[in-house]
This record gives structure tokens, C-alpha cells and sequence, in this order.
């Protein structure tokens, strides 16, 4: 029993990220309690370009990007552009990168994060919504709610800090295509970075 259970739990997650959002579809809608309990929803944002930003503070990919200041400079750039900066930690209970509401604060803190909100997806409905697979796992959609870029925040899938000074942030060139009103020339990249943490009952 424990087996079938677990294999259609398997077939069901598979699923879930099968039917995650192409780059250039209308990007799904979602509400959500921020950390500090307010409301939001994407289609409450609509007007403005929002970034969603998977992370798990544990995973030695985002301490890289955070540690470099490399994400907060990719933070504070969309964010004073106009962008809405959503990051989201689906770990869940017991996983690697799980904090409650007052650490996830504490956290944000430490970081010097220049995110707008940070939601809490311990069940991982945004993450399976959005195919969420790695951290970082970046998204970028547009005014009108169009999915513009998914994938990686830069192209060498390292966790070394020394990789940073060759690579391409991939995240700033996608919203540099939108502020210029060009198609994203690359619309979607692999996303590099340790597995989301999801719960047992979804690997």
C-alpha cells in the first residue's frame, strides 16, 4: 500500500511539473500570505513587472548569489526599475531550508534583501503551480501577466563565488529585452541550483 501510494504521489508531482507555465503564456495566479500576513496575489500586481525568486538559505547555490551580494544586486536593479520582487521558500517541514514566518524574517534581514515580499510554500502549491525545481529558480513576468523568462539567475551552474565575474546574469539581460520592448532573447534557461525541498509525499 505504502508503495502504490507513493507512486501515484510520484505520478502526481510529475505531472504537476509538466503542467508548469511555458515562457510567452499567461503566468498562473496565485494568492498568498506574506511573511508578515498581508494579502497578495499575482493578479492584484497586474500593472507591474513581478520577479519570483525560489530560495533556501541552506542551499550553498543561493548562499553564493546571497553571500556575493549578487541576488540583492538583482533585487535592488528590478526593484527600483519599477519590478514587484516576490521570494518564496517551498520547503517543507523537516526539508533543508524550512523556517517559520519570524526566521524567514530574521532572515531577510540578515541578507540585506531588497525583496518586496516573501511568501512561505511549505505544501508547495505555488512551487508545483509554477514547476519550480531548483533554488534559485527565477521568474519574470510582465504588466500583463505574461510569463516573459523562467530558469536560471546567470549561466554558469556553479556554487562558487569565483564563477560570478563570468558569467551573464541571464535575469538582468531578460529584463533588459523587456525594458526595451524586445522579444527576451532568451526566454527560458535550465535552472541550476540544489532541488527544491518539497515534501516526501510529492519525491
Amino acid at each position: 500500500m505504502k508503495l502504490a501510494t507513493a507512486l501515484v504521489a510520484s505520478v502526481a508531482f510529475s505531472l504537476a511539473l509538466q503542467s508548469a507555465p511555458s515562457s510567452g503564456s499567461h503566468a498562473p495566479d496565485f494568492t498568498a500570505t506574506t511573511i508578515i500576513g498581508e494579502k497578495i496575489s499575482l493578479s492584484g500586481l497586474r500593472g507591474k513587472p513581478v520577479v519570483l525568486e525560489w530560495t533556501n538559505h541552506q542551499c550553498p547555490y543561493v548562499r553564493k548569489h546571497y553571500s556575493s551580494g549578487n541576488m540583492q544586486k538583482t533585487q535592488r536593479a528590478l526593484t527600483e526599475g519599477g519590478a514587484v520582487w516576490i521570494s518564496i521558500i517551498s520547503s517543507a517541514p523537516g526539508k533543508q531550508g524550512y523556517v517559520s514566518a519570524t526566521e524567514a524574517q530574521q532572515l531577510t534581514t540578515a541578507r540585506g534583501s531588497y525583496a518586496d515580499h516573501v511568501v512561505l510554500d511549505p505544501g508547495g502549491i505555488i512551487g508545483k503551480l509554477y514547476g519550480a525545481k531548483t533554488t534559485p529558480h527565477m521568474f519574470i513576468v510582465d504588466e500583463s501577466g505574461t510569463l516573459l523568462y523562467q530558469g536560471a539567475i546567470d549561466d554558469i551552474p556553479s556554487a562558487s563565488r569565483r564563477s560570478l565575474k563570468d558569467a551573464t546574469n541571464l535575469v538582468l539581460a531578460a529584463w533588459a529585452d523587456m525594458v526595451a520592448g524586445t522579444p527576451v532573447r532568451r526566454p527560458a534557461t535550465k535552472p541550476y541550483g540544489c532541488t527544491v525541498k518539497y515534501s516526501d509525499i510529492d519525491e
